[in-house]
């Protein structure tokens, strides 16, 4: 008879190149999500006080830039389509990596956080538009609550001081890099009105252009960094969303390495930009985005303008049945099982930190309401309270497996014989147990040494029964008979 298979782990160990990458990736998420809820506080803050209120309204609706090029703009709106282009880029970089080198390039792998991603997108997708149906409401912002902002859920992970195990961190980061993908094919597929296709032909040999030098294998920023500046120009003149431009960009780049190569140049250049995006051209966005109204009447609105409320039960709500149904989908129906490490609950917490939606939501409500100013502020306030309320609960049900969870952490970087590789990746290897037999045989030959050197000289042995006629020295006396 036949041995069936071994079932596949879902959220099972990282293999040790994916596990450095990921954290490598995450470290700069999370100190760029620090600084994102920084600039939140300070954008809402600088809104609500009515001292300097004007002064906020009229620093992000000055314009400066060139009119004869169609690029004289807010600051606001130059932080929207100007700075997030460099977010995105990133955002294709990693995507392309995924897929020819990460999880996503195995059907099987990619399955799982595919499937929780589309349906963490589709479901609070579905309960704003029943919201705003029943309501009486626009279904215009049905995509506000669909994204997921990594760096704003890492950036509440290390405020509340909680670990998650590497598989957990890298579910939510891919999970977040496939809601990328689909917030850019949204925005380009439905919040694109008319097209300029005089520009967008331009925006397009541009990236021709583009493409072409990185096959010829030319290099240096002074050609690509001007390049890329025109590419954008063009692609912010079609109509198009100009973003679209940097994921564009960001996809042609080679993320595969090859013989005698550490980086491929895409997770080079990855590695150079992302401090750029996540530490200025994000937390400047939320500047000048986040800063919203929140008296109480405003904040009671939220919950009572279908338009709002159905921002705030998709991220809440929507995002956390979506993710976590899709993930328990993707293991009923693949005959794939948990990783033993992990339970259910940890995926429902992980889902409900996946409802924080900051970054692209609030790109996508400018972009949904762009008519209706009012009510885009109304929907950004949404925004800023669904993810509150996702963070709080998240955080409640992360603390109560704190331990374990750091129990997980500690046990995948421990490394006792200092070689630079985690004792977990290495049980396998004869190599690794010999080193660790010389190292415990080491500290015991060390204590022993310890212990002789502590212990108090003997006195020698009394004679003719000296000892027992002097009542005492000898050690033999203090026994028991």
């Amino acid at each position: 008879m036949a041995t069936p298979a071994p079932r596949r782990k879902l959220l099972g160990r990282l293999s040790l190149p994916e596990r450095r990458f990921v954290a490598d990736a995450l470290r700069t998420e999370t100190v760029g999500g620090v600084l994102l809820l920084v600039a939140a506080i300070a954008a809402l803050v600088w809104a609500n006080i009515p001292a300097i209120s004007g002064g906020y309204d009229s620093v992000r609706s000055f314009h400066i830039g060139p009119a004869s090029l169609g690029l004289d703009l807010s600051v606001q709106h130059w932080a929207a389509d100007g700075l997030l282009a460099v977010f995105f880029f990133v955002a294709g970089i990693e995507l392309k990596r995924e897929l020819v080198a990460g999880d996503l390039r195995d059907a099987k792998a990619a399955a799982l956080p595919v499937v929780a991603a589309l349906c963490g997108m589709a479901v609070p997708a579905l309960v704003y538009f029943l919201v705003n149906t029943l309501g009486s409401g626009s279904t215009a912002g049905w995509a506000v609550p669909t994204a997921t902002d990594i760096a704003f859920a890492l950036a509440v992970l290390a405020v509340i001081g909680t670990s998650l195990p590497s598989a957990l961190r890298a579910f939510l980061l891919t999970l977040a890099v496939v809601d990328d993908l689909f917030a850019i094919l949204i925005i380009a597929v439905f919040f694109t009105s008319s097209i300029n296709f005089a520009a967008l032909g331009g925006a397009v040999a541009g990236l021709v252009l583009f493409w072409f030098l990185l096959r010829a294998g030319v290099r240096g920023w002074y050609v690509y960094v001007p390049l890329a500046l025109v590419i954008w120009g063009l692609m912010y003149n079609s109509g198009v969303h100009a973003t679209i431009a940097g994921v564009a960009m960001g996809l042609m780049l080679r993320c595969t390495r090859r013989e005698g190569e550490h980086h491929s140049p895409g997770e080079h250049i990855e590695h150079l930009v992302r401090p750029l995006s996540a530490g200025l051209a994000v937390p400047l966005f939320a500047l000048f985005s986040a800063g919203v109204s929140l008296s109480g009447g405003a904040v009671a609105q939220v919950f009572t303008r279908p338009e709002t409320l159905g921002v705030v039960l998709g991220l809440v709500v929507g995002k956390t049945v979506g993710i976590f149904g899709g993930t328990w989908l993707a293991a009923r129906f693949t005959r794939a099982e948990l990783s033993e490490d992990l339970a259910w609950p940890d995926v429902l917490a992980v889902a409900t930190l996946a409802g924080i939606g900051f970054t692209v939501s609030l790109l996508i409500g400018e972009l949904a309401f762009t008519e209706d100013p009012v009510l885009t502020d109304e929907v950004k306030a949404a925004v800023l309270l669904g993810s509150l309320i996702a963070a709080v609960i998240a955080c409640v049900m992360l603390k109560l497996r704190d331990r374990r969870y750091r129990a997980l952490t500690e046990a995948e970087e421990r490394d006792e014989d200092r070689d630079g590789i985690p004792d977990i990746y290495e049980e396998g290897n004869p190599d690794y147990h010999l080193r660790m037999a010389r190292i415990h045989e080491e500290k015991a030959a060390e204590h022993r040494r310890r212990a002789i050197a502590l212990a108090p000289a003997e006195a020698p042995e009394p004679q003719d029964g000296a000892g027992e006629a002097t009542g005492g020295s000898s050690t033999r006396a203090d026994r028991p008979a």
